[in-house]
């Protein structure tokens, strides 16, 4: 029976936009190269996760859904045949969200999902939440599979896993930026228990952002 593979490309950010792009065409590449049905990046990749609180340096990282940052992505998920969610910082009409874009591996963008569950408590204060969970059908080479998405901190609400479970998510893919501690990791194990379907997280290496 053939397996579905995630690659979980837990690499270290640079400090521009140029070379995110780069770095992450190179690990979507490797992991196509190593037979991986989807490539899922670390929270916020496109800036590695830096959220400056003047609101001027906050805009000016943030980046549009027509961007050729996104676009190249797209682009790269048809060429590899290979679904490829990508996350960034952006710019959606003037609100500065939290975001990932699931391409499949005709590179068809399938879902796009901004965070809910903002860190209003942190650097996070100067982003806008988003509104709902989104589930999609993605078409990968063992057949169609329903996918959803939650960010680092969405795991810490059942009702999060709920929605997505409702909708009839059978994989989620959380993309994250924070130390993952015994807590964090069986938060994440819950959420799958409770609602029956597979979760998969990507995260930053060590020392990065905290």
């Amino acid at each position: 029976m053939s397996k579905l593979k995630i690659a979980l490309l837990q690499i270290a950010p640079e400090n521009s936009l140029d070379k995110q792009l780069t770095n992450g065409i190179i690990a979507c590449k490797k992991a196509h190269q190593q037979g991986a049905d989807i490539a899922l990046f670390p929270e916020m990749w496109s800036d590695g996760y830096e959220i400056p609180q003047d609101k001027m340096a906050l805009e000016h990282l943030a980046i549009t859904t027509d961007s050729d940052f996104i676009k190249e992505f797209g682009r790269l998920a048809k060429e590899l045949e290979m679904a490829i969610a990508i996350t960034f910082l952006e710019n959606n009409e003037g609100k500065i969200q939290n975001s990932v874009i699931i391409f499949d591996r005709h590179g068809k963008n399938i879902l796009h999902y901004a965070k809910v569950h903002t860190c209003d408590f942190g650097d996070e204060r100067m982003l806008t939440r988003g509104n709902d969970f989104y589930v999609a059908d993605l078409d990968t080479k063992i057949g169609t599979i329903k996918v959803g998405s939650m960010i680092c901190f969405d795991r810490e609400f059942p009702e999060s896993g709920r929605i997505l479970m409702l909708k009839g998510a059978e994989l989620v893919l959380v993309p994250n930026a924070c130390p993952m501690e015994i807590n964090r990791l069986s938060q994440l194990r819950g959420r799958a228990f409770e609602n029956m379907f597979a979760i998969a997280t990507a995260n930053y290496p060590q020392d990065k952002p905290d």
